[in-house]
């Protein structure tokens, strides 16, 4: 039986890589569905917040 050591970062190389491009879809998708979760709120509901439009982008970026 084998066990998989997680407590230490993934090896560079294609397991690197590979860990790298999910982390990087991931934090897209995170982006992707704030910035859609937000623009369906209407002007009202972006103010009870304290956000605007204008701020959805910035919000989305920064997660």
């Amino acid at each position: 039986m084998s066990a998989i050591d997680t407590s230490r970062p993934a090896a560079p190389g294609l397991r690197g890589v590979l860990a790298h491009l999910l982390h990087s879809f991931a934090s897209w998708n995170d982006a992707r569905a704030t910035r859609s979760a937000l623009s369906k709120l209407t002007d009202r509901e972006l103010d009870d917040i304290g956000l605007t439009r204008g701020d959805i982008d910035t919000v989305a970026r920064n997660l």
